[in-house]
């Protein structure tokens, strides 16, 4: 018989103090029931400011299902990898690189994976230089925070009005990015490991796959036999693992595209930290794939045991 103390020890890492925090509750609490599903000793941890005391116990694990804010942003990443903890997911380099939506961009035009064409916003302007900045991008646009997730602050605009609305309603979140609006069929790819799991494709009844299409709204679509001849979703899918690559994301994340009418794909963000609720993409793509929901976060969970325990024994080797 398998004693408790045989079994790993996991924190679930979930909350947080950003516009996400309810979504990362949810997330939080699915992971750590399917942990347990896992034979893992999983403890749900509720993190409501910076200040986490689990950190300092014993944990073999922490999985991070914090989204947006600094469970996203490198933040918490950073906290960690100080106290040489073994946590799930992006190192803080990378989260805080997957976090900024224009940083991230750069670094994949230098990989040469294309992205809409965009104009940043670090600081306020008068409404004069906003729409002669966004003028170049033709319309309609879409407007977004630099830094926030699950659509949260975004809004697409096809007139001088609507931009200058949409930016007032984006900066509220800090900088704001204007994006070239691109029309087309949205196609998400999960990695997990080094493998591209299969594309979701979402299709939204409201404008665009925004907060309330992701959390509330049951007319949106979710289509996992999205239809695509074998070249192009061989090729989504390549750009999807390239791009986790590109950006050094390791364990899981999610690689988010948009695919034109003449069957270009467009980069436009990674997320580090995906929703693991019932509606989320990611778990829907490794179910796809024969990856049950428990063994997806076992899997994930591992992943970041079976580092920490590699960098023990490199040290052990050395005599550190």
């Amino acid at each position: 018989m398998t004693n408790d103390t045989d079994r790993p020890s996991v924190a679930v890492l979930a909350g947080g103090v950003s516009s996400e925090r309810e979504v990362s509750l949810r997330s939080g609490r699915a992971v750590c029931e399917a942990l347990r599903k896992m034979n893992w000793r999983a403890e749900f941890v509720d993190v409501t400011s910076l200040d986490i005391p689990e950190l300092d116990r014993p944990f073999d694990v922490f999985f991070v299902a914090l989204h947006g804010g600094f469970g996203e942003d490198g933040t918490l990443q950073a906290l960690m990898q100080e106290r040489d903890l073994a946590f799930t997911g992006c190192d803080a380099q990378t989260s805080r690189l997957c976090m900024d939506k224009a940083a991230a961009k750069e670094a994949l035009a230098a990989a040469r994976i294309p992205t809409a064409q965009h104009v940043l916003f670090c600081s306020k302007h008068s409404d004069k230089e906003y729409l002669a900045a966004a003028r170049p991008l033709g319309g309609p646009v879409v407007i977004k925070p630099r830094a926030e997730g699950s659509s949260v602050g975004v809004s697409i605009a096809s007139d001088e009005q609507g931009i200058l609305d949409g930016i007032r309603k984006a900066v509220e979140y800090g900088d704001v990015l204007v994006e070239k609006f691109i029309a087309g069929r949205e196609l998400y790819v999960g990695v997990l490991g080094a493998t591209p799991l299969p594309i979701v494709e979402v299709c939204p009844m409201r404008e665009f796959y925004d907060y309330e299409a992701k959390y509330g709204d049951s007319g949106t679509q979710y289509l996992t036999d999205a239809g695509l001849d074998d070249e192009t979703y061989e090729r989504v899918q390549e750009m999807g693992l390239a791009a986790f690559r590109a950006l050094g994301c390791r364990d899981f994340a999610r690689v988010d595209f948009l695919l034109d009418a003449g069957g270009r794909p467009y980069f436009i963000e990674a997320n580090t930290v995906p929703g693991f609720t019932e509606r989320s993409l990611l778990p829907m793509a490794a179910a796809t794939a024969g990856i049950a929901f428990p063994v997806l976060c076992d899997k994930i969970a591992t992943m970041a045991r079976q580092r920490r325990q590699a960098t023990r024994q490199r040290l052990e080797a050395i005599g550190k």
